[in-house]
């Protein structure tokens, strides 16, 4: 790409490897690379593969930024564009390197080294392989070396990381549901103190302060120049305010509430008394002149209780109303000597005494006659013209649609000498 006024394009480009870690190579030969392009580069010694990451005059940017003494010239060269056999070799690099951290820790630990190996990254030859450890001092580590190389058959190098570089290697979730910010774009690990804290009004609990690494999260010195600028507006903590009820001592101050929290000394009973910040300079003001006010707020607004509008009998009532309507009712036994005899029977109760009774007569129509050779007699044929009427449907049934379907039948007797088909 060519550039106005004849310039040459900036050949140092940033190239990024396994968890973050970036470094800076020379374009010699002029590749025409873009960002994600997968590269090979000059290891030490060896080859390497990465990824473009930067490219352009944002690389000389970053370059002041980062590496302030840094030499173009003294710069590793990109060799070339990686084929698919480079990336292959890559990969198989990759999957070799978990397996070799777990040996590496049992070396370590058969040494009885005070070390966390918390890292490893293979060289894309195979020829060389990065161990990242963090220790709380220093670590006579050359025996572990010799084991190692041995174990391997690779060239070993050591390189000790803090609490930070390491969770930003290993990446993490933190307790705002998002991905890490040291590996993710935090770069600049500044240090974090718990006045920072206390500026923000935050409780000094380590086990929220603290990130995945143990240390005070970063985070909290995002908002603290904003904080700092807003305690500007509010009197000084530390003065006391005297009054004719007493003396009362600053508890905290809310930013957003624009409230500074106060409570007479030796007398809790009152709690917390929030005053704006013009009360506080005012009484501030009457002290230095001598003077005390009567209270700390000149007034106190009370919210008026409405009563409500309606009466509540909730308080009135039986808890037992209903425990009658819940009851249930015994079933009306009504035999020969019964009390209930001359009970009169509910609806349902004479319901299902009638369709009993149709259910009878069915059964008895169905019979065949009986043959007239004994003393029996035979049963006379009752019609409705003889004065009996025949029992209609019963249609007081709860259920009025099935028995708008179904009907009843009322079949009349059949004659003596017929038999019912």
């Amino acid at each position: 790409m060519s550039l106005p006024g004849g310039q040459t394009p900036y050949d140092i480009l940033e190239i990024r490897f396994k968890n973050s870690r970036k470094g800076f190579y020379r374009n010699t030969k002029n590749h025409s690379l873009h960002v994600g392009d997968v590269v090979v580069v000059e290891g030490g010694p060896g080859q390497d593969i990465g990824v473009v990451s930067i490219v352009g005059e944002l690389t000389r940017i970053q370059v002041k930024k980062k590496s302030p003494g840094f030499k173009q010239a003294e710069a590793r060269k990109i060799l070339r564009i990686a084929e698919q056999e480079d990336i292959d070799r890559w990969i198989k690099a990759r999957d070799l390197e978990k397996e070799v951290m777990y040996k590496a820790r049992t070396l370590a630990v058969n040494l009885n080294l005070e070390m966390k190996i918390s890292d490893v990254e293979y060289q894309a030859d195979l020829t060389k392989a990065t161990f990242y450890y963090t220790a709380e001092g220093r670590v006579d580590f050359r025996q572990l070396i010799k084991d190692m190389a041995d174990e391997f058959k690779i060239r070993i190098e050591m390189r000790q990381i803090g609490a930070r570089q390491e969770a930003s290697r290993l990446g993490g979730i933190g307790s705002c549901g998002r991905e890490l910010c040291c590996s993710t774009w935090l770069t600049d690990f500044r240090t974090v103190s718990t006045s920072a804290a206390r500026y923000q009004q935050l409780s000094l609990n380590p086990q929220k302060l603290a990130g995945q690494c143990g240390k005070l999260k970063c985070c909290l010195n995002y908002e603290l120049d904003m904080y700092l600028d807003a305690i500007k507006a509010f009197p000084k903590g530390d003065l006391k305010l005297r009054t004719d009820k007493g003396i009362a001592a600053h508890i905290k101050t809310d930013v957003f509430k624009q409230q500074m929290w106060y409570v007479y000394e030796g007398d809790f009973s009152s709690g917390l008394i929030p005053l704006k910040p013009e009360r506080v300079r005012e009484i501030i003001r009457m002290n230095k002149d001598g003077k005390k006010p009567h209270d700390l707020v000149e007034f106190m607004e009370t919210a008026e209780v409405k009563e409500p509008d309606y009466t509540n009998v909730v308080g009135q009532d039986d808890l037992n109303r209903f425990d009658k309507m819940f009851k249930k009712k015994k079933p009306n036994r009504n035999g020969p000597g019964g009390n209930n005899k001359n009970r009169p029977q509910s609806k349902r109760q004479q319901n299902n005494k009638a369709n009993k009774n149709n259910q009878n007569n069915k059964n008895k129509a169905a019979k065949p006659p009986q043959s007239n050779n004994g003393n029996q007699k035979p049963k006379e044929d009752r019609t409705e013209g003889e004065g009996v009427s025949a029992k209609k449907p019963n249609r007081n049934n709860r259920n009025r649609k099935k028995n708008r379907k179904k009907p009843t039948e009322n079949k009349p007797n059949p004659p003596n000498n017929e038999i019912p088909k």
